[in-house]
């Protein structure tokens, strides 16, 4: 497993220009995310992912209408997208340009994209790395839309791919349909966007080797700096989230999905000041945080999910963190109890 990269990623100023735009208030937008609210003036803000799984579901729920995901790409103008993906519209070919989105994506956000391709299939399918619930749906849209607009900006045809496939069940938009211009699955196992291999060698006449041999080096540094970032002790908190839900993880089992020894991942640990057992009880504490503020979620439900086998053990760790019940917690982190003591 390659190193997990920090939980944070830049909301670019040309994120905002381009939903001010299509007629979205940057400020309504971090209102309805519970965001800070100055957060789009500062281009060196940072955001984590499940704050930026926020932001999508506040575009979401504000959109004017469906399709909004496929038309932030297609009205996007190529001039305004950070260099990791700019370079990817230089590339000698649509392979070589998917090649250099996958390596390089990392910079914008915590996301790695995979490439499979077998036969007359190229499957695209991207992993968030620290996503604790499902990607927004108009997040997979934008994703799966860009990877299409590069190679038709790319290569100048409108390449069409052999199909999409969404986890969502609806609802079917016929823009989607539209853009896509393939058949498209809903209620997949997984989302993927999947092309047909014939159109990976196709030349991209825009192909700049000069460009690519100025950002190339500086991207490559950048990549270098953000891994270096990547503590073990994130890296390990990361494995933890995944694997509670079936059961108390033991260090390894850690060890073995970070492709390392045991004994290394614990000289690791130790360097770093901490324990497994401190990990382990972080990674739960940070876990509950986000399933409790959803109040879909049952107190059962919640305990299952952080590896607990019986409500009350979780009961009584919860008063030994913070003093209170899980359902007090609740109550007094909702919107309702913070606007009441303003």
């Amino acid at each position: 497993m390659s190193a997990v990269m920090a939980d944070r990623c830049k909301v670019p100023q040309a994120f905002w220009r381009t939903m001010a735009h299509v007629g979205l208030s940057p400020s309504a937008i971090l209102r309805l995310a519970r965001l800070p609210a100055t957060l789009h003036l500062n281009p060196k803000a940072l955001v984590s992912t499940e704050q930026y799984f926020a932001l999508w579901k506040a575009i979401e729920q504000l959109a004017p209408g469906p399709g909004l995901g496929i038309a932030l790409v297609t009205q996007s103008d190529t001039a305004t997208h950070p260099p990791s993906i700019l370079a990817a519209f230089h590339a000698r070919d649509y392979r070589d340009g998917l090649e250099r989105v996958a390596r390089f994506k990392r910079l914008c956000t915590p996301e790695q994209l995979h490439i499979a391709e077998e036969g007359a299939e190229c499957t695209l399918t991207a992993e968030w790395l620290y996503a604790t619930e499902p990607e927004p749906a108009i997040a997979t849209d934008v994703t799966f839309a860009m990877l299409l607009e590069l190679g038709r900006r790319g290569t100048g045809q409108r390449l069409t791919p052999r199909r999409v496939e969404f986890v969502r069940t609806g609802p079917r938009h016929e823009s989607c349909r539209a853009y896509f211009g393939c058949p498209i699955r809903y209620g997949a196992s997984r989302n993927a966007l999947v092309l047909k291999s014939s159109d990976l060698d196709r030349p991209f006449p825009g192909h700049n080797p000069e460009l690519l041999e100025m950002l190339t080096p500086a991207l490559t540094e950048a990549l270098g700096e953000l891994e270096a970032l990547s503590s073990i002790r994130e890296q390990v908190k990361v494995v933890l989230k995944r694997c509670l839900a079936s059961g108390r993880p033991e260090l390894p089992d850690v060890a073995r999905d970070l492709g390392m020894s045991e004994r290394t991942l614990q000289r690791r640990i130790t360097d770093e000041g901490t324990t497994f057992r401190d990990l382990l009880a972080e990674a739960r504490q940070e876990l509950w945080r986000r399933l409790l503020a959803d109040p879909a979620a049952g107190i059962d439900e919640v305990s299952c999910l952080l590896g607990y086998q019986d409500t009350s053990s979780f009961y009584r760790a919860f008063r030994d963190w913070e003093g209170v019940t899980p359902n007090r917690w609740r109550e007094l982190n909702s919107p309702s109890f913070a606007a009441e003591s303003i």
